[in-house]
């Protein structure tokens, strides 16, 4: 069995939880870059600069690449031969939260009642996931998700006849409904099958691939390039002010589900994309 210190995990999750709010990924720099150099209406391509020069800035003086910093949600693979001593996991990852949003200046965003709305001071407790894996290895993937792009997402129990076209109707409604609240270019994970819960968790993993990926499905990977092609056909652009820039891109995450269900589910990411993982 292999021992992972409680002290580790919480400074190391301290860590993730500040950079993370610091730094997007390379391929979310990559992407909008890329839209903004296929950019000719001058207007778009300054709203488009500005997010560019944001991200430098937020990296470059450990400042928040967003005012919203998020409700913590974290992604935990725990090999069946590892152990956090100390209080465990759960409690390490929470400390780690606690003491990163502190430490880095990070809005606490996290209330103790969903109608008495009183802070908790310390944008705890996260939101965990946890899968159980083969092994000796775990591995944590931190997740910020801010309000203005979560509040647009949607779930739906479909007929299994609504099929394809009807996931899509529902996928592109659901897109063109949020129109530029989600501080669009944004990045759509779709979630289809599983039951109800499962298809709105399996809608938040999709924003974890890499942009420019496609699904192992042929069926799928076709899917998820038409798709985005017909988002940025909105012409809802960067910020909601017009354009071909509408997503980033799209993945789509599948599971088996009920003979009488089609369960839907679309999780928006704003172009903040921000999500970043550590292994022990």
């Amino acid at each position: 069995m292999k021992i992972i210190s409680y002290d580790t995990v919480v400074k190391e999750v301290s860590k993730l939880v500040a950079e993370t709010n610091y730094n997007l990924p390379q391929d979310v720099r990559k992407g909008i870059e890329h839209q903004r150099e296929r950019e000719t209406i001058p207007l778009v391509a300054s709203i488009l600069d500005q997010i560019i020069e944001n991200f430098h800035i937020a990296s470059s003086d450990c400042l928040p690449l967003c005012q919203d910093t998020g409700i913590a949600v974290f992604f935990a693979e725990v090999g069946d031969n590892v152990s956090v001593d100390g209080d465990g996991l759960g409690s390490a990852i929470n400390e780690g939260t606690r003491k990163g949003y502190r430490d880095g200046a990070l809005r606490m965003s996290v209330v103790r009642d969903p109608l008495n709305r009183v802070n908790t001071g310390d944008n705890t407790p996260a939101v965990i996931h946890y899968t159980v894996i083969p092994g000796e290895t775990l591995s944590l993937v931190f997740c910020p998700k801010g309000a203005g792009c979560e509040n647009m997402s949607r779930t739906a129990m479909l007929n299994p006849g609504d099929g394809r076209d009807g996931v899509v109707n529902f996928i592109l409604d659901t897109v063109r409904a949020a129109d530029g609240k989600p501080c669009p270019p944004v990045i759509v994970g779709v979630g289809l099958g599983g039951d109800f819960e499962y298809s709105a968790l399996l809608s938040k993993r999709a924003l974890l691939r890499t942009l420019g990926s496609r699904h192992p499905d042929q069926f799928y990977a076709d899917l998820e390039t038409e798709l985005l092609r017909k988002i940025n056909e909105l012409g809802i652009g960067p910020m909601g002010l017009g354009g071909d820039s509408t997503a980033l891109d799209i993945f789509i995450e599948t599971a088996p589900c009920h003979i009488a269900s089609l369960p839907a589910a679309v999780n928006i990411q704003c172009h903040s994309a921000r999500h970043g993982e550590i292994v022990f």
